[in-house]
């Protein structure tokens, strides 16, 4: 579903990768390790469309994604390592934003029991920046519960998530494998799937 060919990507004068190559079919995700600063993040946006390659291709189900950008772009959801949220937007004004965005419309009831399931009943008329860091990334969460996508592009998940969230998103992950989805994850937490693959950078 995913593959990549050749792919080379610089930061300035710095190569931080080059020649990267792999193909993720339905059900398999890949995790992406290394140490801070080594790509792993322009690795993700490159996967994204987000940042442009050096050089190389990036394929999805077999096309170019400069191709057919809006196909690609409907069929991930990329969520990077920052929450992204306006903070002076309540969760749900938030997440009604970034459904909106991917032209998506979803109804209060829908918003709040996407809020609800990821444990942001009291909070879903609080404005953001009063929300913690864990709270912040719960929204996210619900994000991926509206957003219909094959492919999720996650930077550092969960990154500032207590236990009952890493179990939520843990589980997540495996109903959206399940389902013959595909993911490519960054973590520097363990990650509660059975391995698959791994690319170190």
């Amino acid at each position: 579903m995913l593959s990549t060919s050749e792919l080379t990507c610089s930061r300035g004068e710095r190569r931080l990768f080059q020649d990267l190559a792999f193909s993720l079919g339905a059900g398999e995700w890949l995790q992406v390790i290394g140490e801070n600063g080594s790509g792993k993040t322009t690795l993700l946006r490159t996967l994204v469309g987000l940042s442009p390659p050096d050089a190389g291709r990036t394929a999805w189900r077999g096309v170019d994604i400069r191709d057919d950008p809006h196909g690609y772009r409907a069929a991930a959801l990329y969520l990077g390592h920052a929450a992204a949220l306006k903070d002076e937007l309540t969760p749900l004004e938030n997440l009604r934003l970034a459904l909106a965005i991917d032209g998506i419309a979803a109804n209060r009831e829908a918003l709040v029991d996407a809020l609800g399931r990821v444990g942001l009943e009291d909070h879903q008329d609080l404005p953001a920046r009063h929300l913690s860091a864990g709270q912040k990334r719960r929204v996210l969460l619900a994000r991926l519960l509206l957003r219909p996508a094959d492919l999720w592009v996650l930077d550092e998940p969960f990154a500032s998530l207590d236990a009952p969230a890493v179990e939520l998103l843990g589980s997540m992950l495996q109903d959206h494998l399940a389902a013959g989805r595909v993911a490519v994850i960054t973590s520097h937490q363990p990650v509660p799937l059975a391995r698959c693959a791994e690319i170190a950078l």
